[in-house]
């Protein structure tokens, strides 16, 4: 029985850009499918904007098929409000993937960031740059649509430890 590529979705969820990227992996070797971010606008109200993040990823897993997803942990931020919105897009990028069916897993953002660069505080350019090197074909527009590759990418490196964790319960 031959084994298959796993399609793996990336979600970088935030109110004001959602960034999603596909990757397949296929043991050590990760191939770019496609990538993007949902955008809404500040001057709509917030249940219409987590309405257009919804519609936004569904349409995502309809047309790619991923088998499992990853999101990104919350940081908490100094402005309780924003954090609070965040949260709740939050909860849409994790809501629509569970809904399909699909296993979805956390990480933190230094383990993203430590998982494609090598250090837990890399900056935004440097994930970039690295998205480059493991992804040659991506070419993210936007820093939401790259940072969500780095979270499939790090879901790459980490799904079968944590496969294996969640079995042993």
């Amino acid at each position: 029985m031959g084994r298959h590529p796993i399609r793996i979705l990336g979600i970088d969820p935030g109110l004001r850009r959602t960034g999603w990227g596909l990757i397949e992996a296929d043991d050590n070797r990760l191939i770019h499918v496609a990538c993007g971010s949902l955008e809404t606008s500040e001057r709509t109200a917030l249940g219409a904007r987590l309405v257009a993040i919804h519609d936004g990823l569904i349409a995502v897993i309809e047309k790619y098929s991923p088998h499992e997803a990853a999101v990104e942990n919350t940081f908490v931020n100094t402005n309780a409000a924003a954090t609070l919105k965040l949260g709740q897009a939050r909860g849409i990028a994790m809501l629509v993937p569970a809904r399909a069916g699909l296993t979805v897993a956390e990480y933190a953002p230094n383990l993203v960031k430590k998982s494609i660069v090598g250090s837990g505080h890399a900056e935004k350019a440097q994930i970039r740059v690295m998205i480059g090197v493991l992804l040659p074909q991506a070419d993210p527009q936007s820093e939401d649509a790259a940072d969500a590759l780095a979270i499939a990418i790090c879901h790459a490196h980490h799904r079968t430890s944590l496969m294996l964790r969640v079995a042993a319960r």
